[in-house]
């Protein structure tokens, strides 16, 4: 099961930039037929045409993760298009932080929690009957070094990503209880060079929310020293990961060292990780 996607219906939420574009450009290189979704129009017609000039066939559709309803719909759609869906990537995400729980306001977790959880929750939903039908169907979700690793002023990301992972966990076992022909995969990115961080503060400048000097510090921060992997180094990664059938695959050395971290020294890598966050972001 789950070979290279030559040929293959794959879907890729949140494909208009970032890993997602990455992945979808991979992917239609490697002869993938792509239903490629986004709420972002405007970058989500630029990815369609850079596949298009790839000759990849491909299904181009706005859409809002959040919104149940449209999902269960753009299911049915893709399906119909194409009679088959072999591969969901269910990339779609946003950041959120830059308060501790004490100072945060709810709005902040509505927010993160309905993209980067229900968003997957769904995706998976809407799309596994299918991908049970094509008797070849794979899951994959992309969740995040911090769906390893917890960290000051990232409760609602912490826990949307941790949810992520638990949720797919969840869903691997459910497909081998009842045999069904999908894999499932979750993905922990580390410091991918993505727009991702600079993305929060344009949404939260259009929500009338003024960051704080020090939340701007922190994204730059993040941009010059953090966020260092290219995007298509990245795809390639998972892209190759999914094709071998890995359960989990662990994107560049951060998320690998994070992982033997937090497995090796799960009561000191708290104390180990303020160390860190203070020494980096200059917090007392």
């Amino acid at each position: 099961m789950s070979g290279g996607p030559n040929g293959k219906v794959v879907v890729v939420t949140g494909a208009g930039s970032g890993i997602g574009r990455a992945l979808a450009i991979l992917l239609a290189e490697r002869g993938a037929r792509l239903a490629l979704s986004d709420v972002d129009v405007v970058g989500l017609g630029e990815t369609v045409d850079r596949v298009e000039a790839l000759g990849a066939e491909v299904h181009g559709t706005r859409l809002d993760v959040t919104d149940r309803e449209a999902v269960e719909a753009y299911a049915t759609e893709v399906a119909a298009h194409f009679g088959v869906v072999h591969q969901l990537y269910n990339n779609a995400g946003i950041s959120g932080g830059g308060q501790t729980i004490l100072e945060s306001d709810w709005t902040a977790y509505e927010r993160v929690l309905s993209v980067n959880l229900f968003g997957v929750i769904h995706g998976t939903k809407a799309f596994l009957p299918h991908l049970i039908a094509s008797g070849d169907g794979h899951v994959v979700t992309i969740s995040s070094l911090n769906g390893i690793m917890a960290q000051p002023t990232l409760g609602a990301y912490c826990a949307s990503k941790f949810g992520v992972r638990g949720f797919t966990e969840v869903l691997r076992t459910e497909m081998l209880a009842g045999r069904h022909p999908v894999r499932v995969t979750v993905v922990h990115p580390g410091g991918v060079r993505t727009d991702i961080a600079s993305a929060a503060l344009r949404q939260a400048a259009r929500e009338g929310v003024r960051p704080t000097p020090e939340q701007e510090q922190r994204v730059r921060t993040y941009n010059e020293k953090l966020l260092r992997m290219p995007a298509d180094r990245a795809a390639r990664i998972i892209v190759d990961g999914v094709r071998a059938g890995s359960p989990r695959i662990r994107v560049g050395s951060e998320a690998k060292h994070t992982d033997r971290l937090v497995r090796l020294f799960p009561r000191l890598y708290p104390k180990l990780v303020v160390a860190w966050d203070r020494r980096l972001f200059g917090r007392g």
